[in-house]
């Protein structure tokens, strides 16, 4: 009896406690239920969020060119320089331009001249169209009393003759005189009274000079928006023909565009919300918003799009590109420049769960009517 205690005693001292067993079955329970909640986390949030680093920064650009050639005679900016709208740009040598301004001057001036003479010749033409028709009438009636007085027999023949020559004469200046009161109302338009800003010949050199004028104010390029001036290498002493390229100018205005999988755009729609890494500046984000989606993929923008329904075919997920609109581009310091590339996430909504997948599976599906 007193050897076989110690033994029991032993036995018992290597027995697990009661409180180390309820930890390891804590573990055992609680182990297994956190891998599930996050796993389940995970599950949930995997189907919101559309993600994607084929997205760059875009900017609205143009080639900055002269609307008229010549020598360029001042550069007032420099490259990478920014400007705002209307800003002087360059200047084109204006000298000819102001000599065919003041041609064209001289032309509008000179045509009024020649209206106002067209005014005053109609004038003089009716009054000579007025005295040959009282020419004519006594030629007539004088040819009349001849050719009575010859039936008579008391004039000789030649009287008669000269009568005839005199009124064939008379009906000629008439004619005449007709003609040009015509030729007169046809340089008047018709109408005498008519104003010299509605003739044709005077509004055609109206035209004119107003072209001239034109082009004497394009010898001034200005920035056509607010932008930043890109690389350029123009020099006053250049030559610049009409829509020659001079320099780009890059707007302020600033966007994404994203080309996400097709796959991947399930539950995106415009107005989502979304944010935005920029890999110049890891860690910061910017928020923008779903501006609007492609209508077709970027391969059927091509030059050469895919012709699927001829030779072997092997699927391929197409892109969709995605505009984004920034809500702050610039702010801390950070400046968004065109062509940086991104990563994006859009928060479409969507949790990814048995109920959300049984609400989708109930949405009608969209249809293709034809057309009657």
């Amino acid at each position: 009896m007193t050897d076989k205690q110690p033994q029991l005693q032993d036995i018992a001292a290597d027995l697990p406690k009661p409180e180390r067993r309820w930890t390891r079955t804590l573990l055992w329970i609680a182990g297994p239920a956190l891998v599930l909640g996050i796993g389940g986390w995970l599950y949930v949030t995997s189907g919101r969020y559309a993600s994607t680093d084929n997205a760059y920064v875009q900017a609205d650009h143009v080639t900055i060119a002269p609307q008229i050639g010549g020598r360029v005679v001042e550069v007032d900016v420099h490259e990478n320089q920014a400007v705002r709208k209307d800003d002087v740009l360059f200047r084109i040598d204006p000298e000819p331009l102001e000599i065919a301004y003041a041609r064209m001057q001289a032309q509008v001036d000179s045509v009024k001249s020649q209206l106002d003479a067209a005014r005053s010749d109609y004038r003089s033409a009716q009054a000579d169209l007025r005295s040959s028709a009282a020419d004519l009438k006594y030629k007539a009636q004088q040819f009349e009393r001849m050719k009575e007085l010859r039936g008579r027999g008391l004039i000789a023949q030649q009287a008669l003759d000269n009568a005839a020559n005199d009124l064939a004469s008379a009906r000629a200046k008439q004619d005449s005189s007709s003609a040009a009161v015509s030729k007169a109302q046809n340089m008047l338009g018709g109408v005498p009274e008519t104003p010299d800003e509605k003739l044709a010949g005077y509004k055609l050199a109206l035209a004119q000079l107003a072209q001239a004028k034109l082009d004497l104010d394009h010898a001034t390029v200005r920035a056509p928006m607010d932008g930043v001036v890109g690389k350029m290498s123009l020099q006053p002493g250049d030559f610049l023909g009409t829509g020659q390229a001079a320099m780009p100018l890059i707007a302020n205005t600033l966007w994404v565009d994203a080309n996400f999988k097709e796959t991947d755009l399930t539950h995106v729609a415009v107005g989502q919300p979304a944010t935005i890494e920029v890999d110049t500046y890891p860690g910061k984000k910017w928020k923008a918003q779903v501006a609007s989606i492609s209508p077709a993929s970027g391969a059927e923008f091509s030059v050469l799009p895919a012709q699927n329904a001829t030779g072997n075919w092997v699927k391929i997920v197409q892109r969709i590109p995605v505009r984004l609109e920034i809500e702050e581009p610039n702010h801390d310091g950070m400046i968004l420049r065109a062509g940086m590339s991104t990563n994006v996430d859009i928060d479409t909504g969507k949790q990814n769960s048995l109920l959300g997948r049984w609400q989708v599976s109930a949405e009608p599906v969209a249809r293709v009517v034809q057309a009657p």
